[in-house]
């Protein structure tokens, strides 16, 4: 029977996971002609010419590990396939590290909405989708709502949350057999809302949650790399499960993040 935590990465899919990799570096190219406007032909009949915006953001990747060791007799006098829950447990720690990884990196924005005053509430999410489109961000469903589990709760209870107008998927309406072990996602005026359980602030008056583009943030990692070794030890009579994987995540276009904080913790 699974522990209660978080086992696998609910964000990845939510980021720019594009780069490419030398050494240790991830570099992600942001593109675009620098808010260009059209022009006419000048005076001498040609027409001025310019140049795109090419920035290139650079990460640093790190190495990330989690090894889970047990001796012969921890595995003996344990129920189920020690083993194989050393295997499983060690690829949740750093499935966990993905997921902290972007918390981070996200909770640098400095584009930052709500108080440690302000109840979560409709008009909350509608000052970040201005914030967002006053930037240019584009509506095309692949904006995420990164939110408390208790701002999920206030906004369940707004009847926008059900109309028709609003919504394109419907979680708890599924017959998947295997839903238990996928993450519940809705998709909402065109945004994906993830309830994540370890964002800053959790239960306090200052819960801060993310609402993003996936352009805005992007995540790399060495795939080629990743390792998930098992072994035993015969000399020491211990068995030993390894999860390493090289990584980093870095804010791309600080305009497509916004930061909000509200007050969750009568839910608390």
């Amino acid at each position: 029977i699974q522990a209660f935590e978080q086992h696998q990465s609910l964000l990845r899919d939510t980021v720019t996971t594009e780069a490419v990799i030398k050494g240790q570096q991830a570099v992600f190219l942001v593109a675009g002609s620098g808010s260009a406007t059209a022009v006419t032909r000048g005076l001498n009949g040609k027409i001025p010419a310019r140049s795109d915006s090419n920035t290139q953001n650079t990460c640093t990747l790190q190495e990330w590990h989690d090894l889970v060791r047990k001796t012969g007799f921890n595995v003996f006098a344990s129920q189920g396939n020690q083993r194989a829950i050393m295997q499983m447990t060690s690829m949740a720690v750093l499935n966990r590290k993905i997921d902290d990884l972007i918390i981070t990196q996200l909770n640098t924005g400095t584009v930052a909405i709500g108080s440690a005053t302000t109840i979560p509430n409709l008009s909350l999410v509608m000052n970040g989708v201005v914030k967002l489109q006053n930037a240019s961000v584009p509506w095309d469903n692949n904006v995420t709502l990164l939110c408390q589990p208790s701002f999920l709760a206030y906004l369940m209870q707004a009847p926008e949350w059900t109309s028709a107008l609003y919504v394109d998927m419907r979680p708890f309406a599924g017959k998947d057999p295997n839903w238990r072990d996928k993450p519940s996602a809705w998709k909402w005026m065109n945004m994906l809302v993830i309830s994540h359980p370890n964002l800053p602030g959790k239960g306090t008056t200052s819960e801060i949650s993310f609402m993003y583009h996936k352009s805005a943030i992007g995540h790399a990692m060495d795939t080629a790399g990743l390792q998930t070794p098992i072994g035993y030890f015969e000399e020491q009579d211990y068995s030993w499960a390894r999860a390493t994987a090289y990584m980093g995540a870095k804010v791309l276009q600080n305009a497509g993040i916004v930061v909000v904080t509200a007050d969750g913790s009568a839910y608390a």
